[in-house]
C-alpha cells in the first residue's frame, strides 16, 4: 500500500527512512551540544589566558603601548615567518595591519594562512601587526591611541631605513578611520594605505538598504553609548557592538549559523570553533573612547567633513593632507560598511577629479560583487585575488598620476599579450573615474540632510543625559555591578551555560565520543532529511521577511521623524535645506600655493634628463583614455633594469618624475610635445624611445587607434619616423615567472 500524499513511498520505506532519520537526529543532537560545550570551554580558556590575538602566525611584541608615557592597551608586534621556507627581505616595503577594535579581539587580518598577513609574508615583505588587549588603560582616549600608533609607525620606519618604500598600512573596518586620521596628521610616516571595509562617510547609503545607519536617529543619538559606559563603571562592553552586528541578519544569527553546524556536524565543528574563538572574544573600551567614536563618527560624521580637532595638540584632522595613495576596498555584499559609506567621503572632500589632481592625491577603489563584511578580511578567495593583486601592484599604485581610479581585476588567458610581465594569474588595471561616478553608486546626497537633524537631536539628548542622568548612574555603579552587567549579556550567558562548568552537561563529552566511534550518518536522499532541509529554508525565508519588514518600518519611521520640517525647525535648523559639506579648501593661501607650484613646474617643460623625456612620451600616448595597465608598467621597470636607464632613481624620485611629467602633459599637451627634443636631444635617442614606447604599449595588447594617432603626432614633434610595426618580442610561457 502506497501513501496517498507520496505515492512513491511505501509504509515499509517510510518506516525505514524514519528510523534512519531518528537515529541520525539523536546522534546529531548530542554531537551538536558537545560542540557548543567545546565552544564554551574555548571561550573560558581564551578569557583566562587574556584573550590573545587569534593569529595563526607567531609574533613578537616590539613596542608595548602600556609602557608609553600615555599608556594605551595597544602594542606593535612583528610577525615571524612560518617555518615553510618563507623568507622576508628587510629591504622590501614593510606591511602594517591595523585590526578593528569594534567589540572583538585582534587577529582577523591574520586569521588564516591565506590572509592579508599571509600575502605579505609570501611576497617577502616584513609584516607588523597592531594588536590590542582586552582592558583599556585607565586614562586612555582616542587621542592617546592616535599618539601610540604614530610611535608604532615611527618604529617600523626606523627598523627599515633602506626599504623600497614607506610602510604599506592596512586598516580593517574600524581600523580604517584610525589609519585615515594617522595618515592625515603624520603623512611622512606612511606609504600607500588600504582602507578595507572601512566606513568614513557614516551617513551615506541607499534608500531601502543599509538599515544600520538609521539606528542612531531612532535611539535618540549617542546617549545610549554613554548609558552603557556608566553601567559598566566607565567601561563600554564590546559585546553590545557584536550584538548590533548580529541583529542585522536575523536569519543567519538565529537559524542559518546553528543549523549549518547541525546539518554538517561531521565536518563543520573545526571551522565553527575556530571562528567562534574570535567572535566570542569580547573586548572593552573606555566610556570616553566610545563617546568619541559615536559622537564624532557614527552620528557626527565629522571626519570627512574636516571637523575633528585633537584637543591635546589643537590639530585639525584634514584628509586633504594625506600624501600617499589611498586604496579603498569595499563590497556590494557588505551590509555593515556598504560601498557608499566606504567611498562617499571622496565627494565630501572634492568637487571633481580636477580637485583631486590639484591636491596631488591618488585614490584607487576596488569593489567586490558579493562578499560580506567579514569576508573582506577572512575569505581565502578574496585574499588570493583582490588583496594579492593590490599588494603586488603597490609600486604601480604608488607612482600613479594623481586622480581617481577604479581597480579592475580580470583573469588572464594563454593568448593574452604581455603574459611575461605578469607575476601571477590575474591582470589588474586602473580605469579613471570622476566624483560623479562615486555618487552614482548610491542615491547621491539628497537623503543625508535628515542626518544633520539627527546630529542636532543627538547633541540635545546627550546634554540632557550628561546633566540629569549620568551623575546618578555613576554614583550607583561600581566594579561589582559592572561585572554583573557584563556577565549577564546573552552572548556570555550562552557560552558559560554550554560549557563543562555546567553540571547539567556532565557526561556529554564521553557520550559524544562514543557516538563518533559508532556514527551512522544519514543518506542525503532520505525523505525526512529532505523535509527538514525544506523546513529550514522556510524558516530562513520567514526570518528574512521579518527582517525586511522591520528594516522598512525603521526607515519609514526615521524619515517621517527626521525629514519632517517640524523636527528640523524644533532643533534650530532650516526646515527646507540641502545636504552641505565643506569642499576643497578655496582659501587664498591654498590658491597661492597652487599658483607658485604651477610656476615652478612650468620650468620643467624644456629641462630634464632623458628618462623624463621617455616618460613624457609614454604618458602623452597613454593619457588619452587614462587606463593604466600593470603589464606596461612592469615592462618599463624591466627595461630600466636591463638598460640601466634611470637606475640611479629611487621609487620616490621615480614617482615624482611621473607626477611632474603627467602635470606638464595635462597642463599643455602641445608644449609638452614641442619640448620633447630638449629632453631627448639626439635623433637616434628619440627614434629608440619611440620604438621602445611602441613595444611596451603592446604589452597590454593591440595598440588602439587613439594611441596610434598620438604616436604619429609624437613622431612628428620629435622629427623621427614611426615604425610600421613594433619590433617583434619573444613569447614567454604563462607559467614562467618574470625576472
Amino acid at each position: 500500500m502506497k501513501s496517498f500524499l507520496f505515492p512513491f513511498l511505501t509504509p515499509q520505506s517510510l518506516t525505514g527512512a524514519f528510523t534512519e532519520y531518528w537515529l541520525d537526529a539523536c546522534q546529531r543532537s548530542v554531537l551538536y551540544c558537545d560542540v557548543l560545550r567545546q565552544r564554551g570551554d574555548t571561550y573560558q580558556q581564551h578569557a583566562a589566558s587574556g584573550n590573545p590575538p587569534v593569529l595563526v602566525f607567531d609574533f613578537e611584541v616590539i613596542v608595548d603601548g602600556r609602557e608609553l608615557e600615555q599608556p594605551v592597551n595597544y602594542a606593535l608586534s612583528a610577525i615571524k615567518p612560518p617555518d615553510n621556507g618563507i623568507v622576508t627581505d628587510p629591504n622590501k616595503r614593510p606591511f602594517v595591519v591595523i585590526d578593528p577594535r569594534a567589540g572583538h579581539g585582534p587577529g582577523i587580518g591574520g586569521f588564516k594562512m591565506d590572509s592579508e598577513i599571509g600575502i605579505a609574508l609570501r611576497q617577502g615583505h616584513p609584516c607588523y601587526f597592531v594588536m590590542f588587549f582586552p582592558m583599556p588603560e585607565a586614562e586612555q582616549t582616542i587621542e592617546c591611541v592616535w599618539q601610540a600608533e604614530k610611535i608604532f609607525l615611527q618604529k617600523v620606519n626606523e627598523l627599515h631605513p633602506n626599504s623600497a618604500g614607506k610602510p604599506f598600512v592596512i586598516g580593517n573596518c574600524q581600523g580604517g578611520w584610525a589609519l585615515a586620521m594617522l595618515a592625515a596628521s603624520a603623512p611622512h610616516l606612511v606609504g600607500p594605505i588600504l582602507l578595507a571595509g572601512s566606513p568614513l562617510s557614516y551617513w551615506a547609503g541607499v534608500a531601502g538598504k543599509n538599515p544600520m545607519r538609521y539606528s542612531g536617529g531612532l535611539y535618540g543619538g549617542t546617549w545610549m553609548a554613554s548609558l552603557a559606559g556608566d553601567l559598566g563603571h566607565g567601561k563600554f562592553d564590546g559585546a553590545h557592538l557584536v550584538s548590533n552586528f548580529e541583529q542585522l541578519d536575523l536569519a543567519n544569527t538565529y537559524w542559518e549559523k546553528p543549523y549549518n553546524l547541525y546539518s554538517k556536524i561531521d565536518t563543520e565543528p573545526s571551522r565553527f570553533l575556530e571562528f567562534e574563538r574570535w567572535w566570542g572574544g569580547h573586548y572593552l573600551l573606555n566610556k570616553v573612547e566610545m563617546e568619541w567614536i559615536t559622537q564624532n563618527l557614527f552620528v557626527g560624521n565629522r571626519l570627512s567633513r574636516g571637523e575633528i580637532v585633537l584637543e591635546s595638540s589643537q590639530q585639525t584632522i584634514n584628509l586633504h593632507n594625506i600624501r600617499s595613495p589611498i586604496i579603498v576596498f569595499a563590497s556590494w555584499g557588505d551590509n555593515i560598511t556598504p560601498p557608499q559609506q566606504a567611498l562617499f567621503w571622496i565627494a565630501d572632500l572634492y568637487h571633481s577629479v580636477e580637485d583631486i589632481r590639484a591636491n596631488e592625491q591618488t585614490i584607487v577603489y576596488c569593489l567586490h560583487d558579493q562578499v560580506g563584511h567579514l569576508g573582506i578580511f577572512v575569505s581565502a578567495g578574496v585574499a588570493n585575488k583582490e588583496h594579492s593583486e593590490l599588494a603586488s601592484a603597490l609600486d604601480l599604485i604608488d607612482v600613479l598620476p594623481p586622480g581617481l581610479y577604479e581597480a579592475v581585476i580580470t583573469d588572464s588567458h594563454p593568448e593574452m599579450a604581455g603574459l611575461e610581465y605578469l607575476q601571477g594569474r590575474y591582470v589588474i588595471r586602473f580605469e579613471p573615474r570622476d566624483v560623479d561616478d562615486i555618487l552614482n553608486l548610491g542615491d547621491g546626497r539628497k537623503g543625508e540632510a535628515a542626518f544633520e537633524v539627527v546630529q542636532r537631536v543627538a547633541e540635545v539628548n546627550q546634554q540632557l543625559y550628561d546633566t540629569f542622568i549620568s551623575p546618578w548612574l555613576r554614583l550607583c555603579s561600581n566594579e561589582y555591578t559592572a561585572r554583573w552587567w557584563r556577565e549577564m549579556h546573552p552572548s556570555r550567558l550562552e557560552r558559560n551555560f554550554f560549557s563543562s562548568t555546567n553540571p547539567c552537561l556532565t557526561g556529554i563529552k564521553d557520550w559524544a565520543e562514543t557516538i563518533r566511534t559508532e556514527r551512522q550518518s544519514i543518506s542525503q536522499d532520505n525523505f525526512f532529511w529532505q523535509c527538514q532541509q525544506s523546513y529550514s529554508q522556510l524558516i530562513v525565508h520567514t526570518l528574512d521577511s521579518w527582517r525586511q519588514s522591520r528594516d522598512t518600518l525603521q526607515e519609514l519611521l526615521f524619515r517621517s521623524i527626521f525629514e519632517s520640517p517640524w523636527t528640523a525647525a524644533a532643533v534650530g535648523l532650516k526646515p527646507i535645506r540641502e545636504y552641505g559639506v565643506r569642499k576643497a579648501d578655496g582659501s587664498w593661501e591654498r590658491s597661492e600655493m597652487l599658483r607658485l607650484k604651477r610656476c615652478e613646474l612650468e620650468n620643467y617643460y624644456a629641462q630634464g634628463i632623458p628618462v623624463e623625456g621617455f616618460l613624457r612620451l609614454m604618458i602623452y600616448v597613454a593619457i588619452g583614455n587614462g587606463i593604466v595597465d600593470v603589464r606596461p608598467f612592469n615592462a618599463i621597470r624591466r627595461v630600466m633594469q636591463e638598460t640601466g636607464l634611470g637606475e640611479e632613481l629611487t621609487l620616490e624620485q621615480f614617482k615624482q618624475l611621473i607626477r611632474r611629467q603627467t602635470w606638464l602633459v595635462r597642463n599643455d599637451e602641445q608644449r609638452a610635445l614641442a619640448t620633447l627634443t630638449n629632453l631627448l636631444p639626439d635623433r637616434h635617442q628619440r627614434q629608440m624611445a619611440l620604438e621602445l614606447a611602441m613595444l611596451l604599449l603592446q604589452a597590454a595588447g593591440r595598440i588602439s587607434d587613439e594611441k596610434q594617432l598620438r604616436l604619429q603626432l609624437a613622431a612628428q614633434a620629435m622629427e623621427v619616423d614611426i615604425p610600421l610595426a613594433a619590433p617583434p618580442k619573444k613569447k614567454r610561457s604563462r607559467n614562467k615567472p618574470a625576472p
